[in-house]
């Protein structure tokens, strides 16, 4: 699971950052509004943890974008504006949940755990693009009903494809999603392409009604046929 901790507060973004990795989470940070904005708009997480004042501009504008985006980042408010004002703003806007400084760590780890839970009952731990259906919960794939064996990494670049269909990608999108802070090594790049290179064998094989498309020196996206 991937979080975004957007937070101008150095200490508090290092411990909050330092909590979620000893709770397994691939965690990355942003602490002004251009920064946090160019991640949030570009790559994918779970949950992104959003402080409203920061350098440069408000969290609400870097909400409504990922909500105009249409992404389907988790939003957790967290900001020591504590007025009902600010609140259903952020939550009209859709905010996941709003969380109030000072908080205790535990309770944020919690708030985390229950909108990720809240958001997999949604989909039912299922997503379905054309007719491709990947089991989250048993991490199989099937086209049209029929099983088809994908590795680890073509499962994992699959689910950021299918859950960003008919938008472009970046190659070092995936590759940051597949491998977390290591993805700008060389070696990944080119892993990116051997394994969509084998999902666009395989989607073929298998009769996929969609296809994933290249654009070249940028990425991939995948789209109806």
């Amino acid at each position: 699971m991937k979080v975004l901790v957007i937070e101008d507060d150095e200490m508090l973004r290092s411990t909050i950052a330092t909590s979620l990795t000893a709770e397994k989470y691939l965690v990355e940070t942003a602490d002004t509004f251009k920064s946090a904005l160019d991640k949030a708009s570009t790559f994918y997480y779970d949950c992104i943890l959003l402080d409203i004042g920061l350098p440069g501009g408000s969290g609400l504008d870097i909400l409504k974008v990922v909500k105009e985006l249409q992404l389907k980042s988790n939003v957790i408010i967290i900001s020591a504006k504590d007025s009902l004002e600010d609140k259903l703003s952020g939550l009209d806007l859709g905010a996941d949940d709003y969380l109030a400084k000072p908080f205790h760590l535990a309770e944020l780890n919690a708030r985390i755990k229950a909108v990720i839970r809240r958001h997999n009952a949604i989909i039912h731990n299922t997503i379905n693009f054309g007719n491709l259906e990947l089991n989250l919960d048993e991490r199989k794939f099937s086209v049209g009903g029929n099983e088809v064996e994908l590795f680890r990494k073509e499962f994992d670049i699959l689910y950021f494809l299918m859950n960003n269909p008919n938008r472009l990608l970046t190659k070092s999108a995936i590759a940051e999603y597949t491998w977390g802070d290591h993805y700008e090594d060389a070696d990944n790049m080119d892993f990116v392409y051997s394994q969509v290179k084998n999902l666009r064998k395989k989607l073929a094989m298998a009769d996929a009604d969609c296809q994933i498309k290249s654009t070249y020196g940028v990425g991939y996206k995948l789209c109806m046929k």
